[in-house]
């Protein structure tokens, strides 16, 4: 990292940083009569430890930041995390970005992977359609930003987030409703319970439901669409007969079904010849779709978590299956039908996933020696079906139809992992990992014409291969951290991640679909600090990292034709991030993050599209805010208020590499504010909440054409508000 750029980004924040401190955004709400601010447990290294002990950038969510901030998706996490961003094609598969290395259409196939890797009680999703996209009963959310191949392994070279399901309660028993009622005719029903059959046995579960209109109105159905309707339950069981034995086993499922998403046409009727624009209103929620499309997800899942204290450590054994069964179908493009349509582009994607996956790993730290650490086994196997159809009605004979893209791709993945930490002295520990996997896919690919006259694109030919690739990687880890005293922690690190190569989604021909795409690399150098202050009522945690990104898998738009994945690009990216959380009294907090980003394509291949090099990495603002305040008093006998806001402004970011004015999401800002009142005992709580109270309009996804000053946007929710009611017992 330069130290032109280090200077830049630390100086914008330095002097909030040192009023307020980070990463514990995950602590709990002020407790009374204390200012010192609560630990922080996290798993990062795949033990419990503090937040202010793991020598590695994380931003940890716990279970009541999530309820007071209304975090119920990937995107209310991103906004209040430095240098993440949460992004959608449509609402079943979400793009996720750390550090500026994401992931644009690969896994929209089935023989890609994600760059940024998801996590639910230790297990990992590879699919967007599979991912527990609804946060609630969850106990904790973790960001862990940059490389973690070696203990987390596959496609985390941008990072991970990990997310841990309340676990049941040996102590206690207890029910909890939520209901909340908003704007859009928003209904939301969340039940919640635990209950301590024995000194041993316990049960916990959760149901949610969530339903609302849609924030937009199709005018040729009449219809509102992007609606939500999902339900999802989790049903836990935990059995610890000694203290040596402790197993949970976790039942999830989800259900939705709703309305598509069709895209938003914004385009220059000085450019498109009477053709794009003709008739499309311009009210950004207002769309002229065929078809109002539809997004069906049935996710099921079961996990055993089982750990196993040794005396010297602890075994663990995390078995897990889930299958997946998702279809979605959207208006990529659209005319009004009065006067007739004269483009039509329609994709409808149906994917049918199971996934196993066994990881037995042991912590160890040895009686009477400074040595500690983990090491393990891993072993994953996806069966991905997929079906990409896609219908096209232009003017041109030649190419309208409707073609399909049938994919069938059996994955493996077998990785040894271990990690050593050395305890030098009492106050330096040095550390060394390393992961070693094995991964081979096989592919049946094939393209067929359903309807005619013409080959749509990007259909040239019809055809059927099989084809097969192997890989592995080696991903090693080194870091050292210091402590000062009890309260400052200085660390460096260097390490290695790897996200899996893969195949095409939608080639045009049987030579393109031969073709595989090649694992991409970085390596990431980090140095940091983890600092707490004023009788710990001040916590400042603040990370700069350099990053050497190679092989970059990049999705390109090739007009007329299809989307080509390939690695046509390195990259460098450094930047500087800032967590602080301040508690000056006895009631307030005051959170906020900061992080600078420069992240840019060192080099880009020509080919599909023009060189992009030089430009900025998709989904990469290069500055990014966020501050929170938050206060609770005593209202007397009647209870507890408590008053929060939280601002969000993110610098602009390019959806696509190369850059253009299209391409843009400008900068933006984002208010959001809850008033509550609770009974002094948590018995019952009533809050009144905002989202995006300014209504700004922020788009989740562009495809441009530019010959026709054209933009395809999807869009987040406009402002919204409601009341939710709470009892507990």
């Amino acid at each position: 990292m330069t130290v032109d750029a280090i200077r830049t980004g630390s100086s914008v924040y330095v002097g909030l940083a040192l009023l307020m401190n980070a990463g514990a955004a995950g602590a709990a709400s002020p407790q009374p009569g204390s200012t010192a601010i609560e630990e922080v447990v996290v798993t990062a290294q795949r033990v419990e430890q503090n937040l202010q002990d793991v020598p590695i950038a994380v931003t940890a969510f716990g279970e009541e930041t999530l309820r007071v901030n209304r975090m119920t998706s990937m995107v209310d996490i991103a906004q209040r995390t430095p240098s993440f961003t949460a992004t959608e094609v449509n609402p079943g598969e979400p793009n996720l970005a750390i550090r500026g290395i994401g992931t644009e259409g690969i896994n929209s196939n089935a023989g890609g992977d994600p760059s940024v890797a998801l996590f639910l009680d230790g297990v990992y999703i590879g699919r967007g359609g599979a991912a527990p996209i609804e946060l609630y009963d969850l106990e904790r959310v973790e960001v862990l930003r940059g490389p973690q191949g070696t203990l987390f392994g596959k496609n985390v070279v941008g990072g991970a987030v990990v997310m841990t399901s309340r676990r049941p309660s040996l102590d206690e028993s207890y029910i909890g409703v939520d209901g909340t009622f908003g704007n859009y005719d928003r209904v939301e029903l969340l039940g919640r319970f635990n209950v301590a059959l024995s000194d041993t046995v316990a049960i916990a579960g959760a149901v949610s439901s969530t339903q609302r209109d849609g924030y937009t109105l199709n005018e040729t159905t009449g219809n509102r669409v992007d609606d939500q309707k999902v339900a999802g339950g989790r049903l836990s069981v935990r059995y610890r007969p000694s203290e040596r034995l402790d197993a949970i086993v976790t039942l999830d499922h989800v259900d939705q079904d709703q309305e598509g998403q069709p895209r938003d046409n914004v385009c220059d009727a000085s450019l498109d010849g009477g053709v794009h624009c003709v008739g499309v209103n311009p009210d950004p929620r207002r769309v002229n779709a065929v078809e109002d499309g539809y997004l069906r997800r049935e996710v099921t899942g079961l996990t055993a978590n089982i750990d196993y204290d040794l005396g010297w450590g602890t075994l663990t054994s995390v078995t897990a299956y889930r299958t997946a069964d998702y279809a979605h179908a959207d208006a990529f493009f659209s005319n009004p039908i009065n006067p007739p349509a004269q483009i039509e582009s329609f994709n409808e994607n149906i994917e049918d996933t199971s996934q196993f996956s066994q990881e037995i790993r042991v912590s160890f730290e040895l009686p009477e020696s400074r040595l500690h650490g983990v090491a393990g086994v891993y072993y994953l196997e996806e069966d991905i079906e997929r079906n990409e159809i896609l219908f096209q009605d232009f003017p041109v004979p030649a190419v309208t139809g409707v073609g399909s893209f049938p994919q069938q791709v059996d994955a493996t993945s077998y990785a040894l992992f271990g990690q050593l930490n050395f305890d030098v002295t009492p106050r330096l520990t040095l550390t060394a990992g390393a992961r070693m996997t094995w991964e081979e896919k096989d592919a049946d690919l094939a393209a067929v014409l359903l309807e005619g006259p013409g080959l749509p694109p990007p259909l040239a030919e019809e055809f059927a291969i099989s084809t097969d690739e192997s890989w592995d990687a080696f991903t090693p880890r080194f870091a050292a951290d210091y402590r000062v005293n009890d309260d400052v922690m200085l660390y460096a690190s260097a390490a290695r991640g790897f996200k899996s190569g893969g195949f095409q989604g939608t080639p045009g021909t049987a030579a393109s679909a031969a073709v595989p795409y090649d694992p991409e690399f970085a390596w990431s150098y980090e140095v940091g600090t983890k600092t707490q202050w004023l009788e710990d009522s001040l916590r400042v945690n603040v990370a700069a990292f350099y990053t050497d990104y190679e092989d970059l898998q990049v999705s390109q738009l090739v007009p007329l034709c299809c989307v080509v994945i390939g690695n046509a690009a390195t990259a460098e990216i450094q930047g500087v991030e800032v967590e602080t959380l301040f508690r000056p009294a006895a009631g307030l907090d005051l959170n906020a993050s900061y992080s600078y980003l420069d992240a840019e394509y060192e080099s880009f291949a020509s080919g599909a599209t023009a060189d992009n090099t030089g430009n900025t990495l998709q989904r990469a603002p290069k500055h990014k805010f966020n501050f929170g305040a938050q206060y609770e008093w005593r209202a007397g006998d009647v209870g507890v208020l408590m008053a929060r806001l939280d601002w969000t402004r993110q610098s602009k970011i390019f959806f696509e590499a190369s850059n253009t004015p299209l391409e843009v999401q400008e900068r933006y800002d984002l208010v959001d504010a809850r008033l509550a009142l609770r009974a002094h005992d948590d018995a019952w709580e009533v809050a009144l909440w905002g989202k995006n109270l300014d209504d700004e309009l922020i788009r989740t996804h562009i495809v441009a054409f530019a010959p026709f000053g054209q933009q395809l946007n999807t869009y987040q929710p406009p402002r919204t508000y409601g009341v939710t009611l709470s009892f507990r017992r």
